[in-house]
């Protein structure tokens, strides 16, 4: 019984659409490769006038120290217009900024594109109530669901 119970928790796990991977953490599934999924995420930050200050490439570092990982890419972005705003509810969320979504690829062979949660950092600074958060929640769900669109 227990394991039927696991097997339908996550069969609905990988048919849900946004989920929550870990305290915060805000996931999607792609139906695209990874690299695709980055490229459209990055493509549609740029678009939508936001600044792209890295991408950095964890399997290409694994690689460099003879590891191997699948693929998992970080884009780190944003704009002053967003992050200001957060940021005066609290300096504290500097720390959580600029924003950053990491796309990857599971032992599943599964696409996974994940951001932090506005509200959950919010949280974290003790500024759960900050206007900023509505407005940044809805930007990073749109971008997400733009890059993982078929």
């Amino acid at each position: 019984m227990k394991r039927l119970l696991a097997f339908a928790l996550s069969l609905l796990l990988l048919i849900a659409g946004p989920v929550a991977a870990a305290d915060g953490l805000v996931a999607l599934k792609s139906p695209h490769s990874a690299k695709e999924t980055m490229d459209r995420f990055e493509a549609v930050s740029k678009e939508r006038g936001l600044v792209i200050f890295a991408r950095i490439d964890h399997a290409a570092g694994a690689a460099k120290i003879g590891k191997t990982l699948l693929p998992a890419e970080v884009l780190i972005f944003g704009n002053p217009q967003g992050g200001t705003p957060f940021m005066e509810c609290a300096q504290s969320v500097g720390i959580d900024l600029p924003l950053k979504a990491l796309v990857w690829k599971d032992a599943r062979d599964q696409v996974w594109l994940g951001y932090n949660d506005p509200a959950f950092i919010a949280q974290r600074h003790g500024v759960a109530q900050c206007p900023a958060v509505t407005g940044l929640s809805k930007a990073l769900a749109g971008l997400a669901q733009a890059a993982v669109a078929p």
